[in-house]
């Protein structure tokens, strides 16, 4: 078969050249269920056949007029088929994050006039019933788990005849590539949630440009762990990177089984955000400190040896020694605990300590950084497998037929076919995002060695102090999570005469801190406000401000006793802050750190 066209070209494309025994692969009752190329194709389409009974159409071929079906689900083979088979028939998936508030989600129904939604199971049912019954037209609801008195996915299969084939065939052959595919929402830091419109030929671009990095780690007939939402653009471009590279596809059961899944599957690759990179390097820490005499002492001479690892630069004869032994001694077991076979692990969607990067590096745990927004379908630039191309600290050089130009204040402004139909809707946001043919990104940055892009900070984040001085949070921060007690960071300082922060602190270091004195934990409330954890803070905080020039040091700040949250509406779902969420809400813990 011929390069697809369309993005659900990708299907047949694996079907035709590298048919899988296990294209799609979850736990079913405790035992991995393994879906083939074949078994998913033919799913596809008799869910395609099912939407077409159901009335779901392509219209007049406009973005309002073709019908939408939401999916509202966690990371599962189901959420694939039925993404498939809307785009098949000319219909446009709706992806909405299963941790939405409800206001959010009533809206984006209501937005883009969505006709069927399809839920993972009976919580997500019930959110969706509780705000469909407050719209004009009451959306259908089907279910992929079994939910009392709720249509379930499987009563849309139709069983296919030739005449059922040779209408979707005509269906498919409707379809261009410049039709639009998917609307996807986001909510972004602040404001109401903006639907992106991403043609087949947008995401498609992303596939192909994309795929280069992929085959270059060597993913055919290999596995992949997908547990990053699948409804974020990163996760689902991924996931048709490897129909047309010809990985397999294992979701892990949940954020919490992902070390069992990551043993059992063995995979080679998966995708993360740094927040659960640092999570996983925060729990090898903790194991580490737990040794004690000569392992205590190696562990800790094996961090220092992973701290000085370079990319492209000369390293002694010693240091390599050191390294290889460190490697057989104890970043096996790190390997291991990844299921011994991973060779990459791709992170986006905010910046990732440099120091883990070499740590993992050295690890011989290759970590590919790249950059991208969802209305770029999504990513636009990426770090590497070879060493050659990877450099610690920028988020790689950008995709083939991807272009980068700087505004004069530095934003990166960006162009390509991975750029984005525009807004749904929203005209007025699409001429005020893409001007000239370039898309503003919102990010500042540069380049280096006029090949790796990097990231120095959010345009709109940017603030100014009552001295007049630009402060940019997003460094700071970076470089205070470093320390093993702090959890949270957020910096603030608008129009006032220093940088202050809001800091939650890691509860779980400070109680082992507490048995280290020798007292009693007292209990999270009681933690931020013990003068002795003020003190250690204080020293952190002291210690890495050494890292910033004056007027960026955070000069005083003050303890949260719990941590920000998606659920609370003080983080994106990529785990991004909401800043003037978290402003809003503790602004008298601000005026505090203001009224000394």
């Amino acid at each position: 078969m011929n390069e697809p066209k369309l993005l659900f070209e990708c299907l047949s494309y694996q079907l035709y050249n590298f048919p899988l025994d296990d294209m799609l692969c979850a736990r079913e009752n405790g035992q991995w269920r393994k879906y083939s190329t074949k078994e998913v194709s033919n799913l596809v389409n008799r869910i395609s056949a099912g939407l077409l009974n159901l009335g779901i159409k392509d219209g007049d071929r406009t973005p309002e007029g073709r019908d939408k079906v939401a999916i509202l689900s966690k990371n599962r083979p189901e959420w694939m088929l039925v993404d498939v088979a809307i785009q098949q028939i000319g219909a446009v998936s709706v992806p909405i994050y299963p941790t939405i508030n409800p206001a959010e989600l009533q809206f984006i129904l209501q937005d883009a006039a969505v006709k069927l939604v399809f839920v993972g199971d009976e919580e997500l049912y019930q959110k969706v019933s509780s705000v469909a019954q407050t719209l004009p037209d009451l959306p259908a609801i089907f279910t992929f788990e079994p939910v009392s008195n709720a249509h379930f996915w499987q009563e849309l299969l139709e069983e296919l005849t030739p005449e059922i084939d040779a209408h979707l065939e005509n269906r498919r052959q409707t379809i261009d590539e410049d039709d639009l595919a998917t609307i996807l929402y986001t909510s972004g830091t602040t404001g109401t949630p903006k639907g992106v419109m991403l043609s087949h030929f947008n995401v498609l671009s992303n596939v192909f440009s994309s795929s280069i990095l992929l085959n270059e780690i060597g993913i055919r007939g290999e596995k992949a762990l997908s547990f990053l939402p699948l409804n974020h653009a990163f996760e689902r471009m991924a996931t048709y990177c490897y129909f047309y590279c010809g990985a397999s596809i294992y979701y892990a059961e949940s954020t919490e089984t992902i070390a069992r899944d990551l043993r059992e599957v063995q995979p080679t690759l998966f995708t993360t955000v740094p927040r659960l990179l640092e999570k996983v390097y925060e729990s090898i820490l903790a194991k580490g400190s737990e040794l004690t005499g000569i392992k205590r002492r190696l562990f800790f001479w094996a961090l220092k040896l992973g701290e000085q690892f370079e990319l492209n630069a000369p390293q002694s004869m010693s240091y390599r020694l050191q390294l290889a032994l460190a490697n057989r001694l104890i970043f096996n077991k790190w390997r291991e605990a990844l299921g011994g076979q991973v060779r990459a692990i791709i992170t986006g969607a905010a910046a990732c300590q440099v120091k883990l990067l070499k740590i993992f590096g050295a690890a011989r745990i290759v970590i590919m950084e790249g950059y991208g927004l969802t209305e770029t379908s999504p990513i636009i630039s990426g770090n590497r497998y070879g060493d050659s191309n990877r450099m610690f600290g920028t988020v790689g050089p950008l995709l083939k037929d991807v272009e980068v130009s700087f505004a004069d204040d530095g934003e990166i402004l960006c162009k390509g076919p991975n750029v984005m139909m525009g807004y749904y809707k929203r005209p007025d946001l699409t001429a005020e995002t893409i001007r000239n043919g370039w898309l503003h990104t919102g990010d500042i940055g540069t380049m280096i060695d006029n090949k790796f892009l990097k990231i120095t900070d959010r345009k709109k984040e940017l603030f100014k102090t009552s001295g007049g001085k630009y402060v940019a949070p997003q460094p700071i921060e970076n470089k205070m999570v470093e320390s093993p007690f702090i959890e949270q960071i957020m910096i603030v300082g608008e129009s006032q005469k220093f940088v202050g922060a809001l800091i939650v602190p890691s509860f779980k270091a400070l109680k082992e801190w507490y048995v280290l004195q020798g007292k009693p934990y007292p209990g999270d409330d009681a933690a931020t406000i013990d003068q002795s954890v003020q003190g250690l803070v204080s020293k952190e905080v002291n210690e890495y401000n050494n890292f910033f020039n004056h007027v960026e040091q955070v000069k005083r700040f003050e303890l949260l006793p719990s941590e920000w949250t998606i659920e609370k509406g003080e983080l994106t779902p990529t785990l991004k802050l909401k800043r003037k969420v978290i402003l809003e809400k503790y602004k008298d813990r601000i005026s505090r750190i203001y009224s000394y």
